[in-house]
């Protein structure tokens, strides 16, 4: 078993692992750290997901790092792109050279007496396992399993005779030119490869048992184009996302505070684009808006498919699969070539990796997040996890912050342990993102961390108030507890 040490060891090489590292590099250049990453390259879910017409659900400007501007004017751009920029990053700050790959995490012990990180991995392609210890233990692994997308049982799926795929899994140049194609699903996934197939397709359906809030955007970021013209690119850059940001929580604030007037809103939008004599009823969710994640299009290029008969909407509930399509609860029969289920996710905490303090397994369902950055009663470990709510990246950049600042205390006061510990019984039954009722969220509820009753312990989905608590605050807050070496030097 091959051993090997690092100060701080990462655990992932996609947006968020990539983003921590570059944030180390920057602001503590002699700080030595790893990456592990379980795929072949870099980029996580960007790597993963290669179905037609991946893409952002979030404005560039505010999902590229703040630290490296989205230099494109794509506003929601697409995966290739993204995979891209986020291995161009990791060139630009050498942390391309601290991955790596093929390593799946298997296990992380806390050792007190050792003061370190034993961390267990699996070479999947030669079967070594591999042994690495750290002092600090950061995991950016995202929150859904990468092995297996999430898949209903649907009577009588094994007669159908055409192909079925799920999205997670999409088969490299599968061609479906021609084909009657139906998506289950109405999701930001369903609603992208809808319009991305319907150019090559004979038909694409859109089967959903129901609606989800959609909105069009513009592909592209006018404002910022004629603003480049006239103004230093740095400037105009911060002046976009400064204004995407705004947006993004008006809209959220907006729809917590009016959802009726923001629902029609949100509806009207779907009305100019679908056009007259459209059944409004596929796209009138029975949720009020952001109590599920809103699916953005850009351009409306979902409406236009719709518009123009190249694509359609079905509602309604799946009886069984036949051998050639499926039949509905209605008694209609939707024929089929080729079913996509974009039905989801399946979550998963840390990689599917167990963490054990001096030997005793602890169950993030049993710990609560502290500022939504460690984890209770788990020492010298970052959990990295973004927000659902607006641009993932917004809160991985000031979670990579708060980490630089953390470990700078620690070095200037002699510290090498820190620990949050709940001393009033905080901790709830609501878990982290409990605000949001997606069916991925509500079956994740188990496997992720809770919330407390107040702050520290409970989890906000605001960027401004952690910029404030993460960037500003004292680090020492009387929560946070510091021990010193073993040796007491």
């Amino acid at each position: 078993m091959t051993a090997n040490h690092a100060t701080v060891l990462i655990i992932g090489a996609g947006l968020s692992g990539i983003g921590v590292a570059c944030r180390l590099r920057r602001e503590l250049p002699d700080r030595d750290f790893a990456i592990l990453e379980r795929r072949d390259g870099i980029g996580g879910t960007w790597d993963l997901f290669r179905y037609p017409g991946v893409r952002s659900d979030s404005d560039m400007f505010s999902f590229g790092y703040e630290f490296r501007p989205w230099d494109g004017l794509q506003v929601l751009a697409d995966g290739a792109s993204i995979r891209t920029y986020v291995a161009a990053t990791a060139r630009e700050y050498g942390v391309d050279e601290s991955i790596h790959y093929g390593l799946r995490v298997l296990a992380a012990d806390w050792s007190g007496e050792r003061q370190q990180w034993t961390v267990t991995a699996l070479h999947e392609a030669s079967g070594e396992r591999q042994t690495w210890t750290c002092s600090f233990l950061v995991t950016c692994t995202g929150y859904y399993d990468y092995d297996r997308g999430h898949l209903p049982e649907f009577p009588g799926v094994g007669q159908f005779e055409g192909v079925r795929i799920h999205p997670q899994h999409w088969p490299r140049d599968f061609d479906y030119a021609g084909k009657k194609v139906v998506v289950i699903g109405s999701g930001a996934t369903a609603v992208t490869l809808v319009p991305a197939m319907a150019g090559t397709a004979e038909h694409v359906t859109m089967l959903q048992r129901s609606p989800s809030y959609v909105f069009s955007l513009p592909s592209t970021d006018r404002i910022t184009a004629w603003q480049r013209k006239v103004l230093a690119a740095p400037l105009v850059h911060r002046m976009t996302r400064r204004r995407n940001i705004r947006l993004q929580r008006l809209l959220f604030n907006a729809s917590r505070r009016f959802p009726r007037a923001v629902r029609g809103l949100l509806l009207a939008g779907v009305r100019r684009g679908v056009g007259k004599g459209f059944d409004m009823t596929h796209f009138s969710p029975r949720y009020d808006p952001w109590d599920e994640r809103l699916c953005a299009v850009p351009d409306g290029d979902l409406f236009k498919v719709l518009r123009e008969g190249r694509a359609s909407v079905v509602t309604d509930t799946i009886e069984t699969f036949t051998a050639t399509g499926i039949r509905l609860a209605s008694g209609r029969e939707l024929a089929a070539d080729v079913v996509v289920t974009a039905t989801g996710l399946n979550l998963q905490a840390l990689g599917g990796a167990s963490i054990s303090v001096d030997g005793e397994v602890r169950g993030l369902h049993d710990v609560c997040t502290y500022k939504s950055v460690m984890l209770e009663g788990i020492p010298n470990l970052a959990w990295v996890f973004g927000y659902t709510n607006a641009s993932w990246t917004l809160k991985v950049d000031v979670a990579a912050a708060y980490l630089v600042r953390l470990l700078k205390h620690m070095d200037a006061t002699g510290q090498t342990v820190a620990v949050p510990v709940d001393r009033a019984a905080n901790a709830t039954g609501d878990g982290v993102v409990d605000e949001l009722s997606s069916g991925y969220i509500r079956r994740a509820k188990d496997a992720m961390p809770r919330q407390g009753r107040d702050f520290p312990w409970r989890m906000v989905m605001d960027y401004r108030h952690d910029r404030k608590v993460l960037l500003s605050d004292p680090i020492e807050d009387g929560v946070l507890r510091f021990t010193g070496a073993p040796d007491g030097s």
